[in-house]
């Protein structure tokens, strides 16, 4: 999205594919080694053929991602959870790989009588795209030249390889989807279905401790046993809000459970994060979870309507909180009083997240969201100094 957005010098065009998607006006996709091409509806009853090209990549960039890929376990692992890390992403950006297209490659067709670039139609296409890929980010793969069977198999011959002779294969396992499935379809049909079981009483324990020189420590592999049983219990309890994160979003979620110093400097330096960034999502999650993450790191563009009611509603009660005029301006999904360092940001699940402009002069999360941006306002009201 990022790439289409900078390679078009017309917005009107660009808004109007994003309704255009949002709509559902884009058909089926189709997907293939440097293209991808759909039916996009527009205002005539006949839709149009739309695609969008972009160059796959050649044998020895394959070579030099997949054996980024294969260079660290976790990114596989988020792979097959569904999941793009940006940390791939930014490995290959360095290995002279562009994974993501740049705004130079992007290259429209459509056959409407739009000469622009990109058409509306050619618009609606990418951004129903960039959605598809955040389901599935072997598309991205695909795009590039490879699908997923053929990238799977050159990983696994990679991860072969540069395994001893002698050393063990660990078995499969179960997909954590897959398993949590067929525990609901077993509850739905055993009537004498045991119910779950506490949380432990107490903490997770080691039987034996780690391997001398393997760099691990007893108590923290205790601290994410304990973890990961938590979650699974909560899990099982219906509770799937921990389910889909990236491993930058889970580094997060562990840092806002309070830890201690040690872990918090450790999550900072392992992910590479920039300390200060760290701390301004960590606080995020503590008031809104993965999404309030989301908030913290993607402005987006909601329904004009939207955004004019609540600036309505703050408009009016703004008038009776205050004897003097307050500026408010609005930018995307933000709402921002900049004489009172106050902002309210419009989360994806509607709900209205609350910050305030700190020393530094950057947005810090400051509450809870609302779904009321007026009552959101008020609970940072008095702590803005006002």
């Amino acid at each position: 999205m990022t790439s289409l957005e900078d390679s078009s010098l017309d917005s009107g065009r660009l808004s109007r594919g994003r309704t255009y998607a949002r709509k559902g006006m884009v058909g089926a996709v189709t997907i293939a080694p440097g293209q991808v091409k759909a039916a996009v509806q527009g205002s005539r009853p006949r839709p149009y053929r739309s695609a969008v090209h972009l160059p796959a990549l050649t044998g020895g960039q394959w070579d030099t991602l997949l054996d980024t890929i294969a260079a660290r376990a976790g990114h596989l692992a988020a792979l097959l959870d569904g999941e793009m890390p940006a940390e791939l992403i930014d490995d290959a950006r360095h290995a002279g790989v562009p994974l993501l297209p740049q705004p130079t490659e992007l290259d429209p067709e459509c056959s409407c009588p739009d000469w622009g670039h990109p058409c509306k139609h050619a618009a609606a296409l990418c951004y129903a795209i960039a959605t598809t890929i955040d389901d599935d980010p072997f598309v991205l793969f695909a795009l590039r030249g490879r699908g997923r069977d053929d990238v799977l198999t050159e990983l696994r011959a990679r991860r072969t390889a540069g395994r001893p002779v002698d050393a063990p294969t660990a078995p499969a396992g179960i997909h954590a989807a897959d398993a949590y499935a067929a525990w609901t379809a077993g509850a739905e049909h055993d009537p004498g279905w045991p119910g779950l079981p506490g949380l432990p009483a107490h903490p997770a324990a080691l039987p034996v401790s780690p391997p001398a020189g393997s760099g691990l420590v007893g108590a923290d592999l205790e601290r994410l046993m304990t973890d990961v049983s938590a979650r699974a219990t909560r899990l099982l309890s219906g509770d799937t809000t921990t389910l889909h994160l990236t491993q930058h979003q889970d580094a997060v979620r562990i840092a806002a459970s309070s830890p201690g110093p040690e872990w918090f400097h450790h999550l900072i330096q392992n992910t590479g994060a920039n300390p200060t960034t760290f701390a301004r999502l960590t606080r995020a999650w503590r008031h809104g979870g993965p999404t309030g993450i989301t908030v913290a790191e993607r402005p987006h563009s909601p329904e004009p309507s939207a955004m004019a009611a609540a600036r309505t509603a703050l408009t009016t009660a703004l008038a009776e909180m205050t004897d003097t005029p307050v500026r408010l301006r609005a930018w995307r999904n933000r709402l921002t009083l900049p004489d009172h360092g106050i902002q309210l940001r419009l989360g994806p699940d509607t709900r209205w997240y609350p910050y305030l402009q700190e020393n530094d002069g950057e947005w810090w999360p400051a509450a809870p969201a609302d779904t009321d941006p007026v009552t959101a306002l008020t609970a940072i009201w008095q702590r803005s100094g006002m």
